[in-house]
């Protein structure tokens, strides 16, 4: 079995010590193979919650991938964001925005959707658009095929339609056609599971994160993460997201959803 840990929108700077002490707690005991972290992991981009934030991944049990989000880039040093816009991202988190891994039974394709010339709306190219098509067409009928990026691409709230990818109705049906299988955001600091639609038949399916440790929690939902579980049998796949939420009468991080994904093998 292949266990990741989906976590998102951590936002150093307004990071609740509480919740991060419960969250390492969390991840020792589950002991995932990868952490995955999409995006706006520091408030607004400074040195020194960069360097919070790499202090809290060294912690975590497992290697972990990440991408950046739109608070990753300086707001209001319009210098460094005109001319360096990810330096400390590099310097802090990773030289590289659109991280790959790959293991005999996973692929991960990580995706840069923050653009510097805007202030938090997402956008890909179609450079990138094709890179991962590219890699999802490659990809072996025994991988879990994974997608992370910053923004989403599919809301349940009318008030998130402005927040979904720019073209993300061209984008999403492309990648699904091309295998994926999943595909894993943040941003708007509200966890879900929903299925995505090919242009033909087949299906992949979204899941969204919370805010990990920020105070900036989203109405009543509480700080949360995603537990992804995924195993072979021959052909067969199994694959599940589950949503644990922080709960202040434990201190801790507390089952709250289990969602299985049918994973369709057409491509």
């Amino acid at each position: 079995m292949t266990r990741l840990l989906h976590l998102s929108d951590p936002h150093f700077g307004t990071e609740q010590p509480e919740v991060m002490t419960a969250l390492l707690a969390f991840a020792a005991e589950q002991r995932p193979d990868l952490a995955v972290l999409t995006g706006d992991i520091t408030q607004r981009a400074r040195a020194d919650q960069f360097r919070r934030a790499r202090a809290f991944v060294d912690q975590l049990p497992a290697p972990v991938l990440s991408v950046p989000g739109n608070h990753d880039l300086p707001l209001f040093n319009l210098f460094s964001r005109l001319f360096n816009p990810y330096g400390n991202y590099r310097s802090h988190i990773s030289n590289d925005l659109e991280p790959l891994y790959e293991t005999s039974r996973l692929l991960i394709i990580g995706v840069n959707s923050t653009r510097p010339q805007r202030h938090k709306n997402g956008e890909l190219g179609e450079r990138q658009i094709e890179r991962v098509s590219r890699l999802l067409h490659s990809a072996r009928s025994q991988q879990l095929r994974i997608v992370i990026q910053h923004h989403p691409v599919a809301a349940i709230e009318a008030s998130d339609q402005a927040n979904l990818l720019k073209g993300h109705e061209q984008v999403v049906p492309r990648w699904i056609d091309a295998g994926m299988d999943l595909l894993l955001a943040g941003h708007i600091h509200l966890p879900y599971v929903r299925p995505l639609s090919g242009s033909g038949s087949r299906q992949g399916w979204t899941a969204q994160a919370g805010t990990a440790l920020s105070s900036r929690v989203r109405g009543e939902v509480p700080n949360s993460i995603n537990l992804i579980e995924h195993s072979t049998d021959g052909p067969f796949h199994s694959c599940s997201v589950e949503r644990w939420d922080y709960a202040e009468t434990s201190r801790s991080f507390r089952l709250y959803s289990h969602t299985d994904l049918a994973l369709d093998r057409s491509v």
